[in-house]
């Protein structure tokens, strides 16, 4: 039986929330230059002796739900930033690779001369977004540590030098990655293009209100299990997610809980996370200029929505809401909000087209496709009796690909009527993607490459993701940059020639540990 999850001060606040009410945030990249010093640190900011020294501290998830907080810190490590601090990738060299990092965070988002598997090309990360061209992520630029800084309004730039006079004698910050400032007259956090962003977030099953693979699972739900998100807990399959499990004896202080699935055994990673951190650079002028040399009547907007798959001032998808219950708990636990939809009603792509940006990246589709409509329809279904069409059953169940986002954009936040009107000089503007997951390959790596840049998504032929597709040629030489528009009456419109909008210009897979961990390897680390 699933367990209610208790550990929230043993958790980073940044799983439960996306510090929406922090106006302002940094992210310092950094590599570690004093062993001693950086444990030092890690071991003062996660909460053990001397941290009364610091006026700040890892924000953990019980802060945010006991009392406002008016900044926030959190850490992330990427596999060369554990090593260094003592904690071997593989901790069974004898082979046990069930209790390592995994092998996706373990060689990282660049593999450079060891990418034999294609990776870059697995992620759309060539051409303009190859690795070659970002202005971190590669070489010597890669850090050992993403230390990420929110906070009120007029207060980040204190912070900031706070964090970064007491990080000065064990790390080296080699780079800031500044967001933009949300603006006071909007409720709804934007992204660059002007669209509102973080909507469709699933929500996490704190509770243990469903069982995993039970016959609720035929109807779709934003409640996802936890362990989707925090290792060490039972994910979507009803399994643990294989990750770093130490021997009694490599804990001599009792600093790590115990595996739930093996007492016997340590759990370095329980309340963990791994984090995808990629920075996306995004041609606002470029985006709006193309769709109203496309669609001039309306400026544009309605072939962006097409685009998105949502309206551009309200954030509502372009097809009709519906209350999405979750079975055996009760109408009190409906999702009526901006989130509450799915494509049912829509089997044609009339309202929200096929590859909408929406659509692809997150199908909201059930294990059983098309949903469950009672016992007979459910029969029927599992039989191979029904048939809704050539798409019916080309999609895979959402619930086992589910990310959370907490994002921010950055740069000169230039809105669509000066997009269309002038040149705007100065910085970049894009997004500082950010993701959590438990499993990077099913759930980040599976959604890029299956659902984002795939040119057969949904049945579709010669094109990806209208707003993230890099538009190189497949490897068979096929075209990615088509974008159709089912019509009513007659074939579909077919838009050719899509521009890249958006440009990878760095990243790196990181981990995000537990509080219990980072003192673990402020304490001792793993010997």
């Amino acid at each position: 039986m699933v367990q209610p999850i208790s550990e929230f001060d043993d958790i980073q606040a940044i799983l439960h929330s996306g510090f929406g009410k922090l106006e302002e945030a940094c992210f310092l990249l950094a590599r570690i230059t004093d062993l001693k010093e950086a444990k030092a640190w890690l071991s003062t900011v996660a909460g053990t002796s001397g941290a009364g020294k610091l006026s700040y501290h890892v924000t953990c998830a019980c802060h945010l739900r006991e009392s406002y907080q008016g900044q926030a810190l959190q850490i992330a490590f990427t596999a060369q930033g554990l090593e260094r601090l003592g904690v071997p990738l593989d901790l069974f060299p004898g082979g046990d690779r069930l209790h390592t990092f995994s092998r996706e965070f373990s060689l990282g988002l660049v593999r450079g001369e060891n990418d034999q598997d294609g990776h870059s090309r697995l992620l759309g990360d060539i051409g303009e977004n190859a690795p070659s061209h970002w202005q971190w992520g590669t070489g010597e630029k890669i850090p050992d540590v993403l230390i990420m800084l929110y906070a009120e309004e007029g207060a980040l730039q204190a912070l900031r030098q706070e964090v970064e006079a007491d990080l000065a004698l064990g790390f080296e910050v080699f780079d800031v990655l500044r967001a933009a400032n949300a603006p006071d007259d909007d409720k709804l956090r934007r992204e660059p293009f002007g669209f509102p962003d973080g909507i469709s977030q699933p929500e996490i099953d704190w509770n243990a209100s469903r069982q995993p693979r039970g016959v609720a699972d035929t109807e779709y739900t934003n409640l996802i299990a936890a362990g989707e998100f925090l290792l060490g807990y039972p994910n979507e399959y009803d399994l643990y997610t294989y990750r770093p499990l130490l021997d009694a004896e490599d804990d001599p202080e009792g600093i790590l809980a115990a595996a739930a699935e093996d007492p016997g055994r340590r759990d370095f990673a329980r309340n963990g996370s791994y984090l995808v951190f990629r920075q996306l650079e995004q041609d606002v002028e470029g985006f709006w200029r193309f769709v109203y040399a496309q669609s001039p009547d309306d400026d544009g907007v309605g072939l962006a929505e097409a685009m998105v798959g949502r309206r551009l001032i309200t954030g509502e998808a372009l097809v009709p809401p519906s209350r999405i219950a979750i079975p055996g708990i009760g109408p009190q636990a409906e999702d009526i909000s901006l989130n509450s939809f799915t494509f049912g009603a829509d089997p044609d792509g009339l309202a929200c087209p096929f590859g909408a940006h929406i659509r692809r990246a997150n199908p909201r589709g059930a294990d059983l496709p098309g949903g469950s409509q009672g016992l007979f329809s459910r029969l029927v279904r599992m039989l191979g009796l029904k048939q809704d069409g050539p798409r019916a059953d080309l999609l895979s169940s959402s619930r086992f690909h589910r990310i959370i986002r907490r994002g921010r954009p950055y740069g000169r936040m230039v809105d669509r009527q000066s997009a269309l009107k002038e040149e705007q000089p100065g910085k970049k503007t894009g997004l500082y993607f950010i993701a959590l997951n438990a499993n990077i390959s099913r759930q980040f790596e599976f959604i890029q490459n299956a659902w984002i840049i795939n040119g057969k998504f949904n049945g579709l032929d010669g094109e990806s993701d209208p707003l993230i597709g890099n538009r190189c040629p497949t490897p068979l030489g096929l075209p990615t940059a088509g974008f159709n528009l089912p019509q009513t009456n007659g074939p579909s419109r077919r838009i050719l020639n899509l521009p890249q909008f958006i440009t990878v210009r760095g990243g790196a897979y990181f981990f995000l540990p537990s509080l219990r961990a980072l003192r673990y390897m402020g304490r001792q680390g793993i010997r």
